[in-house]
């Protein structure tokens, strides 16, 4: 485990490391709570009496959220619709004082909304509103023009596939290029439905599982032992790193500058409500502190910590560094 020093050494760094680029999919979320007191007489359904509602931000912009979270500045580029719901999430933003000039509206496309109905027990249903399609050439070129515009001044760039359309394999490779021009960190949160070939050359992949498993599959393999998946992944994809998140089994990290031998480090998570967006909080913090000094092993440590503290939440939620360190000390204490 990462020494309480070195802990200590790179999360003081986090507000001091030249910021972060993330581009990907982003939308907005939308949690809708009521309570359940009787069935409607239209239908067998639930009618939920709803008693409060709020926005936060979604898909790659949770990524953002999360940086900026624990004081990490960050730097956001996707694609909207030109619709209600992006200025919702133009304005969720510039709520948290981030530039909303990374952000592109398109025509031919809407902002991925996703309103989510609970009550104090239970997920009733999820609505979603979105585009899956390929972005169009001039929008590739329009956003190509944004990152181009952000990448010097960026110590590493997060590529958060979600899915929508977003990651085509000309644009992907053009951002994995100028990334690599520029002497950035390149690492990528991949989507189950992508070509994984796409991701050719980046410096680090964190998948799930599932996703490792359906990776490997579609470059011609049935493997689903991680550490063959591990290798499978690191040669066919030219990677220098590589993380497979393993939910309540935590993770298991190769490094290929380290030798190359995969270890997994154990869950720390104590309770788990709900594991929305926890992704998304491994990568940031894991980036963020590699671009503090951190090795990958330590990283992944402190990625750990961090998803351990947001899965005990309910809802898609976020970590603070007194919360980091808070569940930190507390594994320092029981080692």
């Amino acid at each position: 485990m990462i020494t309480l020093d070195k802990f200590e050494s790179i999360i003081n760094m986090f507000d001091k490391i030249d910021p972060i680029l993330v581009v990907g999919d982003v939308g907005v979320d939308k949690y809708t709570k009521g309570e359940v007191k009787r069935i409607s007489p239209e239908a067998p359904v639930p009618i939920v009496e709803v008693y409060e509602e709020w926005n936060k931000l979604g898909l790659a912009a949770n990524v953002i959220d999360n940086l900026n979270s624990l004081n990490i500045k960050s730097t956001l580029c996707g694609v909207i619709g030109n619709d209600s719901n992006a200025s919702v999430l133009e304005h969720l933003l510039e709520e948290i004082n981030l530039s909303t000039w990374g952000v592109i509206r398109c025509d031919d496309r809407m902002t991925t909304f996703k309103e989510r109905v609970v009550t104090q027990i239970q997920q009733v249903c999820r609505v979603d509103y979105e585009t899956n399609k390929k972005m169009s050439d001039d929008t590739v070129k329009r956003m190509l023009e944004r990152v181009t515009e952000f990448v010097t001044n960026h110590s590493a760039i997060i590529l958060e596939d979600y899915g929508k359309g977003i990651f085509c394999k000309d644009f992907t490779q053009s951002l994995i290029n100028l990334g690599k021009e520029h002497g950035k960190f390149i690492a990528v949160d991949p989507s189950r439905t992508t070509d994984p070939l796409f991701y050719k050359g980046v410096d680090l992949l964190k998948p799930n599982k599932i996703e490792s498993e359906l990776m490997v599959k579609s470059l011609g393999y049935t493997e689903t032992n991680v550490e063959t998946i591990s290798k499978i992944l690191i040669d066919k994809l030219n990677l220098k790193q590589l993380i497979i998140t393993l939910g309540s089994e935590g993770m298991a990290i190769t490094d290929l500058s380290t030798g190359g031998v995969m270890k997994k480090i154990p869950t720390v998570a104590r309770e788990v409500f709900d594991v929305s967006g926890a992704g998304d909080t491994a990568i940031s913090t894991i980036v963020a502190s590699i671009a503090a000094g951190a090795t990958l092993e330590e990283a992944a440590w402190i990625g750990n910590c961090a998803s351990g503290v947001v899965v005990g939440k309910k809802g898609t939620a976020l970590v603070n560094q007194k919360e980091l360190r808070e569940i930190f000390y507390q594994l320092e204490k029981i080692k």
